[in-house]
């Protein structure tokens, strides 16, 4: 009895009703997260190092907000209660004293559970305690959750994930809700009262444009993860993105294939949540995951999931309308070779009918042009450009309506 009224005073009445938390995730979220380069091997000493190169390399004042915990924190068993307990071994300090040091650095923090029995590594799954976890997380003061997906033989995912929606906001702590479903229930169709991302594709691999095939499982590439991703704009937006997973750059890619895949991301608003050990980050991974005027277009307050209009030999063209009038245009070259392309702008006059009625009118704008990687001197879109886009990178350009407009006959 005494279990049932603690219950019942800490969440009090609950209607099906509940809602997410508003306002977490305006723009897409930015962070880092542990699976990508450590998979299982974690511990508080990873974790605060990761914190303090966050700030130190200048990641956080870039806009990276959040260190998220996966998989494998997780003690064997739960409490006698059935609370959730973190490993001692590996986080002796305990998870408060864990989130309080993240939030010391003006960082958040996130952590990993799964709808299923167990999670993905096989430790224990939210399946039952939902309500239980939910509140835990609150109390050690977590602000994001990756809920991920496995172990759910005859469960609903509109009900599991909806669960644990009403169950974090029960707990009275804006948490952060990342749907790790690998868009298995097309989420993107019935998630947006849900979560505030959900995953548009199953796992992302070290790989750029060939799938990993492993005896029971296929990691997706870099290429598979944005194939499956793009066609599903309309569903994106503030408070509520499809996320293609977690990035794979500065993890042993090339260079161009980083900067590609960053770029991508960008103009898809997707996430960006780093997964590389950003405590040994190079110069080079540094200047792309920090190049503020790229990380710009995928944060844009607009948050207009951008559109593959065309493709030329194997080159696509990419447009991202922006606020106040302007456009990212990005032109990525998929093939392994160096492709030159001549654009001429009129060809490029559409109307984005799908999701934000914006149109290119560039026989009617002229704009100045800014090339996002490379520099050099601008360029105005009342006439014809040419460039050379190596293989398996991206040339990006933002579009600003000239201030100087041509006169037209």
């Amino acid at each position: 009895m005494k279990k049932l009224l603690l219950w019942a005073a800490l969440f009090g009445s609950l209607t099906a009703s509940a809602q997410k938390w508003e306002g977490l995730a305006d723009t897409p979220p930015m962070g880092w997260n542990s699976w990508n380069k450590f998979a299982c091997d974690i511990d508080e000493n990873l974790i605060r190092e990761v914190a303090d190169a966050m700030v130190a390399s200048g990641l956080a004042d870039a806009g990276y907000l959040y260190i998220n915990l996966d998989d494998c924190w997780h003690a064997s068993e739960r409490d006698a209660d059935g609370f959730p307990q973190c490993d001692t071994t590996r986080f002796p300090s305990g998870m408060k004293a864990l989130t309080d040091y993240v939030h010391s650095l003006g960082l958040k923090i996130g952590i990993y559970s799964d709808a299923g029995r167990q999670t993905c590594g096989g430790r224990f799954g939210s399946y039952g305690h939902e309500y239980q976890d939910a509140l835990q997380y609150a109390r050690w003061g977590f602000d994001y959750l990756k809920y991920d997906w496995c172990f759910t033989e005859h469960i609903d995912p509109k009900g599991a994930y909806a669960l644990m929606r009403d169950a974090l906001r029960a707990a009275g702590r804006p948490i952060l809700f990342s749907m790790c479903e690998w868009g298995t229930a097309k989420p993107w169709e019935w998630a947006e009262q849900t979560a505030h991302l959900w995953r548009t594709t199953g796992d992302i691999g070290l790989s750029f444009s060939e799938q990993l095939v492993h005896d029971s499982w296929e990691q997706n590439s870099v290429l598979r993860c944005l194939d499956l991703n793009a066609p599903l704009r309309k569903y994106a937006g503030p408070g509520h993105w499809n996320d293609p997973d977690m990035l794979e750059v500065g993890n042993g890619l090339t260079e161009n294939q980083d900067r590609a895949h960053f770029t991508l991301w960008c103009m898809m608003a997707s996430p960006l949540i780093l997964g590389n050990d950003i405590r040994a980050m190079s110069p080079r991974t540094a200047a792309i995951v920090m190049n503020r005027e790229v990380i710009a277009i995928d944060q844009d307050p607009l948050g207009v999931q951008g559109l593959r209009y065309a493709t030329d030999e194997g080159v696509e063209y990419w447009f991202k309308p922006l606020e106040g009038g302007d456009w990212a245009v990005c032109l990525f070259n998929r093939t392994q070779e160096p492709r030159t392309c001549t654009i001429d702008w009129l060809q490029y006059c559409f109307t984005d009918e799908e999701v934000s009625q914006r149109a290119t009118a560039f026989d009617r704008i002229c704009y100045d042009g800014r090339d996002l990687w490379n520099g050099g001197k601008s360029f105005r879109t009342d006439k014809p450009r040419t460039v050379v886009v190596p293989a398996e990178d991206v040339v990006l350009y933002r579009l600003t309506p000239s201030a100087k407009q041509p006169r037209r006959r």
